[in-house]
């Protein structure tokens, strides 16, 4: 009676194990032969393209630290690596290899390959994508999409692409045993075998202990990425005027205006609270008086009012035309930031941000 339950419920674990193997190479085999084909490391590097990708631009991701934890290794290992893999398909020499006692035939074959080990290919990898990385920016600078995050994203990840591609048409135009490849089996079985089958008591608490280092390690880099410190919080206020080309520019603001006549001004703002805040902006050609070193109003006509509201690292701008009524010499067009609504009556000094240009109107 007990044999024969414990038999059927192997024969039903097996089936299982069955099934799940059969739907896994068939999914398996639904995948193009080129990337059935790529090595492990290429493997890699594709899906972390694809992961970085997803994490940056699907809407329900792209806000959490996820795009953070695999952005970092898109910008800063991905494009070294496939660039490295593609200039040197070759296995390197591995130290102590061309020492090798057991024939003169593999340390003559061996002393042959050209390529370059693990340890140099990661390190060369860091390097190049700091180099890589920039250049694709200064590239992007000179095209009508310039330095955004979507033309970035592009042309990183083709970048990545074609290299892998590359890389692995060389890979495979090599006799198998002179390829590259990651030895994760061997690193895997060494591991196991380090943490579960100590030589010593000493050797398997100092493993523990390198455990606990590595996941203390990980964790608070993990925590500060996604709990990353909160900068200086401030807002830009800016007025600016357009140049001969339309460009905008912070120079050559009016001076001298007629009373009735109307000049243009750019006025901006922008967020860097690390929270939505709406503003309030009000604009003013002021008569005032200077006694004692104190600027007293005299005289006030307000020419603009806006309200806009910002989400933290948005800019705002708005061309204002600008029509005095006022006359005089020397009367001041101050322009006062407010977040939230203004006080009742107006308290000019107590002005988030404050910015304003002397001007002359006349008849």
């Amino acid at each position: 009676m007990y044999r024969d339950s414990l038999d059927r419920d192997l024969f039903v674990y097996q089936a299982i194990a069955d099934c799940y193997m059969t739907r896994r190479r068939t999914l398996w085999l639904l995948l193009p032969s080129p990337l059935r084909r790529l090595p492990p490391d290429l493997a890699a590097i594709v899906a972390l393209v694809v992961v970085a990708n997803a994490a940056v631009f699907l809407p329900l991701v792209r806000d959490t630290p996820l795009r953070i934890v695999v952005g970092l290794p898109l910008v800063l290992f991905v494009p070294g690596y496939a660039f490295i893999a593609a200039l040197f398909p070759e296995a390197g020499t591995a130290p102590g290899e061309l020492e090798s006692e057991d024939s003169a035939e593999p340390a003559q074959h061996t002393a042959d390959r050209d390529g370059i080990d693990g340890i140099e290919r990661v390190a060369l990898a860091f390097g190049l994508s700091i180099a890589v990385v920039p250049l694709l920016g200064l590239i992007l600078n000179f095209t009508p999409w310039g330095i955004r995050l979507i033309p970035i994203m592009v042309s990183v990840s083709g970048f990545t692409a074609a290299m892998t591609a590359i890389a692995a048409k060389r890979r495979w135009e090599l006799p198998a045993d002179d390829r590259f490849r990651v030895p994760y089996r061997e690193w895997l079985a060494a591991a196991r075998a380090e943490l579960f089958a100590p030589d010593s008591r000493i050797d398997g608490a100092l493993n523990v202990l390198l455990v606990l280092s590595i996941l203390l390690a990980v964790g608070s880099v993990g925590y500060a990425v996604a709990v990353p410190k909160q900068g200086e919080s401030f807002t830009e206020f800016y007025l600016l005027t357009e140049n001969e080309t339309g460009a905008l520019v912070a120079d050559d603001y009016p001076t001298e205006l007629e009373r009735g006549e109307t000049r243009r001004l750019t006025v901006g703002i922008g967020n860097q609270e690390h929270r939505r805040v709406n503003y309030t902006v009000i604009a003013e050609l002021q008569r005032v008086d200077t006694r004692n070193n104190e600027t007293v109003v005299r005289e006030a006509n307000e020419v603009g009012r806006f309200r806009p509201s910002l989400a933290h690292n948005e800019t705002w701008t708005r061309q204002q035309m600008i029509t005095p009524q006022l006359t005089g010499e020397r009367l001041r067009l101050q322009y006062l930031l407010y977040r939230g609504d203004p006080p009742t009556p107006l308290n000019r000094s107590g002005a988030y941000r404050e910015l304003h240009l002397w001007v002359n109107v006349t008849a």
